[in-house]
């Protein structure tokens, strides 16, 4: 017999990562923009030429503290003089690709760059997203909606099941902390992969589409405490039961677009009424 589906679960955690591939962190709640969670991956780690830079490549990035303030954010880690850049200071427009996309920044110039490059030990450069552009998510997935992005890979937002992570660290053997996966909502009250079944939330006048699976890269690897590789786990055992020919990855948690809800706010602990694909 099989168990009903509910009609309802909870916010477990919100997670926003301001600059993309440092260090995420929790919010007690976040206010939704056009882009998903304000703040989320506005700022962007590229090289000289333009080409964006992520943990797959340079997993140190894990160690990057990013915090936000009033005018602008504050960069830490270890071996890291603290770093202080202002939006204004981000000013100098220039061109950035991210995947297939070129898109518009402001680079915050050489005493930035050149401080992060000597961290990383790689060329790079600090740049901001020009809010005045719209990056697309592939209408193939969003459809009539407008799904904008700022220097996220696809998708404004990313949702995972707590019940899911709970179920691939026990076929992994050990506990796989939530922040290999960078999600942006978690959800308590599903069973596990549930998460693939669902068509749509709905809190209060937010109502989030669920859209597209998502394939998962090296960055599940690392251990993000150190800023290491740490063997092949979770992507060996996921690829075990969780590998998919089509999207030619493993999946592990879902896309989701926004139909509703800019300017409004998602509080962890909410109730989040579900609509199921079947």
């Amino acid at each position: 017999m099989n168990t009903p589906r509910p009609d309802t679960a909870r916010i477990a955690a919100l997670y926003r990562y301001p600059l993309k591939s440092a260090r995420g962190h929790s919010l007690p709640a976040a206010r939704l923009c056009a882009t998903g969670i304000e703040h989320d991956r506005q700022w962007l780690l590229v090289t000289p030429e333009g080409r964006f830079i992520t943990q797959r490549e340079r997993p140190r990035l894990a160690l990057l503290q990013v915090e936000l303030g009033a005018l602008g954010l504050s960069i830490s880690a270890p071996d890291l003089p603290p770093l202080q850049i202002a939006h204004a200071a981000a000013r100098l427009p220039c061109r950035v690709r991210i995947w297939r996309d070129e898109c518009s920044a402001f680079d915050a110039g050489d005493q930035v760059a050149n401080v992060l490059s000597a961290w990383l030990g790689h060329p790079c450069r600090l740049v901001r997203f020009d809010p005045a552009q719209q990056r697309l998510s592939e209408r193939k997935y969003s459809g009539a909606i407008d799904a904008a992005n700022a220097f996220s890979d696809a998708f404004p937002l990313l949702l995972i099941g707590e019940a899911s992570r709970q179920d691939l660290s026990r076929r992994v053997g050990r506990d796989l902390p939530m922040n290999r996966f960078r999600p942006n909502i978690v959800l308590e009250g599903l069973g596990a992969y549930d998460e693939d079944e669902l068509l749509e939330l709905r809190v209060g006048k937010v109502i989030l589409q669920v859209v597209k699976p998502c394939t998962r890269c090296s960055i599940t690897t690392t251990e993000q405490s150190t800023g290491t590789l740490d063997g092949a786990e979770p992507l060996r055992t996921l690829k075990g039961y969780r590998f998919d020919a089509a999207l030619g990855g493993v999946l592990f948690g879902q896309n989701l677009v926004m139909a509703s809800g800019v300017g409004s706010t998602l509080t962890a602990g909410a109730s989040v009424q579900l609509r199921w694909r079947s």
